[in-house]
């Protein structure tokens, strides 16, 4: 054999000195943290999310002061709902709102009341200073303000709403489901493994690796962020990815240490073992790391920095978990090993026998799914791509969005105002901002045109009356730059809503301030602006990052097999999985249908980042079933067993696990369902779907059929495989075996299933199990 790889070594390293590593990593894990918590957490601003004309205008608002300032809305009404707040009592409440919240630091200017069209409620509008990211942190105080003046006026029913209480409250619910979701994960992750290991102690080994992983993983992130910054969705990536790849891959490790020491039936020592079990499972879960973080680093080709904060979460846990299982887990693989030895030596003394590990031979039900590709392969691939295309058939019915405050849980107070605010005053649902720079000389006919736009957007019926108290224009001190604010009376993810927008900036400004000669500067902002904008640019830039994905995936393929024809399938592969669960996704959460059943209130649409998120997610994770499914049939094909009965064997000799890995994958991807944020729960949903797809279809249906079906050909243009097949025939030429170098020579997809085995026979166990003798 050749140099053992750079996994090999380190591999034999950590089995020869195991406290060394296990003291290493958690070295490791202490060193990250302590880094991460003394650099702190870089959170991004408002700067870092602008997008499109809407992140122009905002930065010409900024420049000028003019921005839009974030606002909360204090409502005052009767507790019973035919009354009306009037009185003293209510004048006192509004004179209390109005003193205490102008005698905080946090509020730039409170306005007088407004009384809605029943006259039930009283509004009391607060501004806050600085930008809207700021406004979920300087909220609180307003927050706290509130409640006291609620406990100081106990006849009436007071209550806050506005961006930052709602954002703090989103904020808020998402710990707590994400508190739930861990909650869930970790039992039915344990249970798996329990099922699959039938021992406590190794149940514990993939736990351990994959929490201190992410421990090691959220210091990393703080030190990264400040390259960086951070949106806040990183931290959830890291617990979302780590827990499913760190169990993942200690699985995929576990699982051939097992079968190596079962092959060896006692004759090989425990470090032997891991480092047979490194040259091909650590292979593997190397290559497969490397192919979920280059796939990842497409979403930096989006330029936008919510995927920019997604990558790095999801690169680093990944790449912290491929470390950990090639470093640290042959250590405590030895050490249990050691204690299982030590046991056995125990039982024999004292004359009790001892099980010996058996090979997992897979079930009746995994039989019962690879007979049809076994038996029919043309019908079975026919057939399951027929599927995964019907499924896929929704999706091109699918309608992006960017989901807006209107999405938002109810079970979140300040969401639960925002309706009652909106039915008392329908006027405050939309906000469009136009911002207008040019010369100071030219104030006075800027602010004219203004005055023209305002007074067509009031004669148009998809806008409204301005909101009493708030100024028409707003100047900066140096005159240059003047803003305009516009009220449309529709849920911010509404086609009126988006409809009022292409009015304005199509028809109203071209007619008005877009009249003005010479050098003048005009952009629209807003909430609809904004996720308008935003789902633009993602579709601007999904080409570029799908084409990224599909080359890297292919790249990575051809790299891991030495296979052109293996690429091109991989790539095929991953976007029927992809199409089929975007497909679903849009059956379920693109209707009403669904609502009640998942808890949700639809968009009429998907969120815009999650169809991008899912094709990069996706494409990266398949590649840890598509290697290792793969990585066991090359093995056996390059011990010179013929390329059908390789495929059947590696199908059937990785069933368990590769079940078992889709099992903790999917569980912790459909927690997400249960949480409120509908965007957490579309995305979710879809990867949950995706990977039972990808271990139940594809890998059980489509990829055997279509192997079986290319035979030879999988493998174009290495030459290897049939290299190893014609030294098979050799071989059994010079034993004058005549019988079984037929069998041999005719095993190419044709052959029988017993040539199989009389081939694979002729070289037992694996090429990459020969350094042992040398333990």
């Amino acid at each position: 054999m050749g140099k053992r790889s750079v996994t090999v070594r380190v591999a034999r390293w950590s089995a020869l000195h195991p406290w060394r590593a296990v003291i290493g990593w958690l070295l490791f894990v202490a060193l990250c943290l302590g880094g991460g918590t003394a650099a702190g957490m870089n959170s991004a601003t408002t700067e870092d999310y602008r997008v499109g004309e809407a992140g122009r205008a905002e930065a010409l608002a900024a420049e000028g002061g003019v921005q839009l300032r974030p606002t909360e809305q204090v409502l005052i009404r009767a507790r019973t709902a035919s009354q009306r707040p009037g009185g003293a009592a209510a004048d006192a409440a509004v004179e209390d709102v109005t003193a205490r919240m102008r005698a905080l630091p946090e509020v730039a200017s409170v306005a007088p009341p407004v009384r809605s069209a029943d006259g039930r409620v009283l509004r009391v509008q607060v501004e806050l200073h600085g930008p809207d990211q700021d406004a979920k942190k300087n909220v609180v105080p307003l927050q706290d303000v509130t409640e006291r003046i609620r406990k100081a006026h106990p006849d009436l029913v007071i209550e806050e709403t506005g961006s930052g209480s709602v954002s703090k409250g989103v904020n808020d619910q998402r710990g707590k489901d994400l508190a739930f979701s861990e909650a869930i994960t970790l039992p039915v992750t344990l249970i798996t493994l329990a099922v699959v290991f039938g021992s406590v102690v190794m149940v514990g080994v993939p736990l351990l690796l994959a929490v201190t992983s992410i421990m090691a993983t959220m210091g990393l992130a703080m030190l990264a962020s400040h390259l960086l910054p951070d949106t806040g969705v990183g931290m959830n990536m890291i617990l979302l990815i780590g827990m499913a790849v760190g169990v993942d891959y200690t699985l995929f490790y576990l699982k051939r240490e097992r079968e190596e020491r079962a092959r060896a039936g006692g004759s090989l020592t425990s470090e032997a073992l891991v480092e047979a079990a490194a040259s091909t499972a650590g292979r593997a879960i190397v290559v497969s790391g490397l192919a979920v973080m280059v796939s990842t680093a497409a979403l930096y080709l989006a330029g936008d920095v919510i995927f920019d904060s997604l990558a790095t979460g999801t690169i680093l846990v990944v790449a912290v978990a491929v470390i950990s299982s090639v470093t640290v887990l042959p250590a405590l693989l030895v050490k249990l090993g050691g204690r299982a030895e030590r046991r056995a030596a125990k039982r024999l003394a004292r004359g009790k026998p001892v099980r010996p590990y058996a090979q997992d031979e897979p079930g009746r039900l995994w039989k019962a799914l690879l007979k049809p590709a076994r038996k029919r392969p043309a019908l079975t691939l026919g057939l399951s791509v027929l599927v995964l295309l019907g499924l896929a058939l929704p999706a091109l019915d699918m309608k992006l969005k960017d989901p807006a405050r209107d999405s938002f849980s109810r079970d979140i107070p300040a969401m639960r105002g925002y309706d009652r605010l909106l039915e008392a005053f329908p006027e405050q649902r939309v906000r469009h901002q136009v911002v207008v720079r040019a010369e100071a000389s030219r104030a006075g006919e800027v602010k004219e045109a203004l005055r023209a736009l305002d007074r067509r957007a009031q004669a148009d019926p998809l806008f409204s009356d301005h909101v009493p108290g708030r100024p028409l224009l707003r100047s900066s001190a140096d005159r240059r730059t003047t803003a305009l604010e516009l009220d449309a009376p529709h849920p911010t993810y509404s086609e009126k809503a988006v409809t009022s927008l292409a009015h304005l900036r199509d028809a109203h400004l071209p007619a008005t301030v877009g009249k003005l000669p010479g050098d003048v500067e005009t952009a629209v902002t807003g909430e609809v602006p904004r996720g308008a904008d935003y789902v633009e640019h993602q579709n601007r830039k999904l080409p570029l990052v799908l084409g990224f994905l599909l080359l890297m995936t292919f790249a990575m393929t051809v790299y891991a097999f030495r296979s052109v024809v293996l690429g091109l399938l991989g790539v095929g592969l991953n976007l029927l999985s992809a199409a089929s669960a975007l497909g679903l996704l849009v059956l379920v959460f693109q209707g009403d249908w669904a609502e009640e059943l998942l808890a949700f209130v639809s968009l009429g649409g998907i969120s815009s980042r999650v169809p991008l998120f899912l094709f990069v997610i996706l494409f990266g994770l398949s590649m840890d079933y598509q290697v290792f499914v793969v990585s066991r049939i090359r093995e056996a094909a390059l011990n010179g067993v013929p390329t059908r009965q390789a495929v059947l064997d590696g199908i059937a000799s990785s069933a368990k696990v590769v079940t078992s890995a889709a099992i903790v994958m999917v569980t912790v991807f459909a927690s997400f369902v249960m949480l409120h944020i509908l965007e957490m729960k579309q995305m979710g949903f879809v990867l949950a779907a995706a990977v039972l797809l990808d271990a139940f279809v594809i890998r059980v249906m489509i990829l055997p059929s279509a192997l079986l079906l290319l035979g030879r050909a999988t493998w174009w243009p290495s030459r290897a495989v049939r290299r190893a097949e014609e030294r098979v025939v050799r071989g059994y030429a010079a034993a004058g075996d005549a019988g079984g170098a037929g069998d041999a020579d005719a095993g190419d997809g044709h052959g029988s299933e017993g040539g199989g085995r009389a081939a694979g026979q002729a070289f037992p166990g694996h090429a990459e199990e020969r350094p042992q003798a040398r333990l």
